[in-house]
């Protein structure tokens, strides 16, 4: 049986993109970040069935974390990672916004991030005592 090769795709929809090229878990994450407003399409924001071309570039906030990239591929599929990285290439200023935010967190981590699980039972008492006081 001869493989059948497919068309170089010109159109997708920004939240099958936003899945394909591992920016979010599901689809359904990506549909919800764009409904949020936290995907912004060329400056604007958009609605999840937004067609998106090569060349566009895309805002996205992801948690903590702010992309700027632009779009250089477009696959259906989610492949690996390094595929999935080939679809976009992120600007230098936002390569080095990113840089910057995590050498901050690395010298001065948020308060409580080292703690991890359940408090023990000493940790227990001692938060039930700082309580008790107010």
């Amino acid at each position: 049986m001869a493989k059948i090769d497919q068309p170089a795709l010109e159109r997708m929809r920004i939240d099958k993109w936003l899945w394909a090229a591992r920016f979010f878990k599901t689809r359904s994450l990506a549909t919800a970040a764009i409904n949020a407003g936290h995907i912004k399409l060329n400056g604007h924001t958009v609605k999840p069935a937004r067609e998106l071309r090569c060349t566009d570039t895309l805002d996205i906030a992801a948690g903590n974390t702010l992309w700027v990239v632009i779009v250089r591929g477009l696959n259906e599929l989610r492949r690996p990672a390094p595929e999935a990285q080939q679809l976009y290439e992120e600007t230098a200023e936002s390569s080095a916004r990113r840089a910057a935010e995590k050498e901050a967190h690395r010298l001065a981590p948020p308060p409580g991030s080292d703690l991890r699980g359940r408090p023990t039972k000493k940790a227990r008492r001692q938060i039930r005592g700082f309580n008790e006081g107010f």
